[in-house]
């Protein structure tokens, strides 16, 4: 069965075009995170309670100093001073505690809803196929797994708390006007729309200047990001001035951005402020007109006023967190955009169990492949070959034939335009990707490891491997005698990408790790590439022992590496041009005999 059109290139879910900072923002971005918020129903439950009694004790003290002011002055009613300010310190208390309560629940929720976003991003993105990864730049997935997660801490913790407050505030000294003296909140009222819509419609140009910041901090981190991790080569060719001109002018970039949308939110809180706070000064205006013309006591004004001040307080800070949650807004658009990114290579709703015991057999059927980033170039056109269980094989040819190509997919990373890759007799497109993967070593190229100990980078082939056998596994790649000249052996960190690991030390440590998974299948990739003459003599000696009786792919430049193959498969254009043994294929007169006549010569 053919996956045809699965990586066609025409684009699809699994690319960073699809979530590319020109798409129309969405309205409502944040409520993709209620779901994170339902995870933990009983915190926010707890914190709305302690919100709403906060609110409650706060909408108690204009009550007392209404009737302070009526009663409290007279003759009659100095008696009640003393319990009015001794009911007053109880609803402060009150008051306090609960604020400190919710202030506390809200916090560790945000910070709890956003420590399940990273992981949950994280994840997503280790799932994620290469065609994904062909375009996307790391350094801007980390700046999506950082600042715009600690933006999105920022809003849901500190910002949506104190929104909260003040809405509930809002709402209740609103309720609390209307009761006190239903006149003056119908010029309240009256006022709410020439203030809110305003905020709203500036707030959307808030948050579109928020989105273009964010990006243009992400574009500037994933240059600084590859730069740094190519800094040696970078100092090389003396290109510090011409990349610290680059960064800086993305920085400015940036900072410009980031200047345009605080501009922005500036303005939206001057606008803010000013119209809630000039609707209180004419409300109070009018109320000191019915206090004058005996239509209300002094007491209830005052009552009035500080409910509107409340209100208005409440609706001024609502305005100035705005800006921020617009700002979170854009960070949770840019981080569900990830998260909505489905992969093209995923394990099949039923997928076909893979036989046991694992026999390492590999056939291709007429392939046809061309990269999605580049979908006009065949890679492979038609290839066909069997690999038996047990044989060693060999694929050579000038460098872009598409020898990496087999590998990537016989390890499905992608699939094929056309025809078919079996691993043991089943369809990789029907079977589960990490199954295939298991039964699978890598050597390749440029070996990855990672800043973590030796014994680390080693035990990354197994991870229930015990220290018995990531020695052996050292051992037979020849690596025990530079890991025991290290500080700490085992133990020493080797640096960021193993920088402190010489080429040939890396690629030893990567083949310790293939020996350690003892796979069915072995895939080298120029295994001893990086090796000088002594090492790769005991390299290849305990690759022999390696390879015996499970089934090997070696991917090779340097023919004498290949001698001892089954097989010989020659690659010229995405084609097989040729196979045999060496000694057949040497004096064939073909392509791998001008090659072996090339290096074997000039050796």
């Amino acid at each position: 069965m053919s996956s045809a059109g699965a990586n066609d290139g025409r684009g699809g879910l699994d690319s960073p075009a699809d979530f590319s900072g020109k798409r129309k923002l969405k309205l409502k971005p944040l409520i993709s995170l209620l779901p994170y918020v339902g995870r933990y129903r009983a915190r926010v439950a707890a914190a709305l309670i302690a919100l709403i009694v906060a609110a409650l004790a706060t909408l108690a003290v204009p009550l007392a100093v209404r009737r302070m002011i009526d009663f409290g002055f007279s003759a009659e009613g100095v008696a009640l001073i003393d319990s009015y300010f001794a009911v007053m310190i109880a609803v402060v208390a009150v008051l306090a505690v609960a604020s400190a309560t919710r202030y506390y629940l809200v916090i560790t929720l945000g910070e709890r809803i956003v420590a399940d976003l990273r992981s949950d991003v994280f994840a997503h993105l280790t799932r994620l196929s290469s065609a994904f990864f062909d375009q996307a730049r790391t350094g801007e997935m980390v700046s999506r797994l950082t600042a715009d997660t600690t933006q999105i801490k920022s809003a849901v913790g500190a910002s949506v708390s104190i929104a909260l407050r003040n809405l509930v505030l809002f709402l209740g000294a609103s309720a609390m006007m209307v009761i006190t003296s239903p006149r003056l909140s119908g010029f309240v009222l009256a006022a709410i729309p020439v203030i809110v819509l305003p905020l709203v419609a500036f707030g959307r140009s808030v948050r579109r200047r928020s989105r273009i910041a964010q990006d243009t901090l992400a574009d500037a981190s994933a240059y600084a990001s590859e730069v740094i991790g190519a800094v040696r080569t970078l100092q090389a060719y003396t290109h510090e001035r011409a990349a610290q001109s680059r960064f800086s002018s993305a920085v400015e970039l940036a900072y410009d951005a980031a200047r345009s949308s605080t501009r922005a939110r500036a303005v939206l809180t001057a606008i803010g402020i000013f119209l809630v706070f000039a609707s209180v000064v004419l409300v109070l205006w009018v109320g000191a007109q019915d206090v004058l013309a005996g239509r209300i006591t002094p007491g209830r004004l005052s009552q009035f006023v500080l409910y509107a001040v409340f209100a208005a307080g409440g609706l001024g800070e609502l305005s100035q967190v705005w800006g921020e949650i617009a700002q979170a807004s854009g960070a949770a658009e840019r981080l569900f955009e990830i998260l909505d990114v489905e992969p093209k290579i995923a394990r099949p709703k039923n997928p076909v169990a893979l036989p046991t015991p694992a026999r390492g057999e590999v056939a291709f059927d007429n392939v046809r492949f061309a990269y999605p980033t580049r979908p006009e170039t065949a890679v492979l056109d038609g290839i066909s070959f069997r690999v038996k269980p047990g044989e060693k094989v060999a694929i050579v040819g000038p460098s872009g034939a598409g020898k990496s190509t087999i590998f990537h997919l016989i390890l499905r990373f992608y699939d094929p335009l056309a025809g078919a890759v079996t691993l043991d007799g089943v369809q990789l497109a029907q079977a589960d990707p990490l199954d295939v993967r298991s039964r699978i070593a890598l050597v390749p190229q440029d070996s990855a490891v990672f800043a973590a100990s030796v014994r680390d980078n080693i035990g990354f082939g197994r991870t229930d491997a015990s220290d018995a056998g990531i020695a052996r596994a050292a051992e037979l790649a020849n690596a025990t005698e530079f890991i025991n000249r290290m500080p700490q052996g085992f133990d020493t960190p080797v640096g960021e990408r193993g920088i402190t690991l010489s080429g040939g030390q890396r690629q030893r440590i990567a083949i310790a790790r293939a020996i350690l998974r003892d796979a069915p299948l072995l895939l080298l990739d120029e295994a001893t590439s990086s090796l000088d003459a002594e090492s790769e003599r005991f390299v290849q000696t305990a690759l022999e022992h390696l390879t015996k009786d499970r089934t090997t792919i070696v991917i090779a430049h340097r023919l004498a590496t290949v001698l001892s193959c089954d097989r010989i498969l020659v690659m010229e254009q995405g084609r097989i041009v040729e196979q045999g043994t060496h000694a057949s294929l040497a004096v064939a007169g073909g392509l791998y005999s001008r090659l072996a006549k090339l290096q074997f010569e000039t050796a």
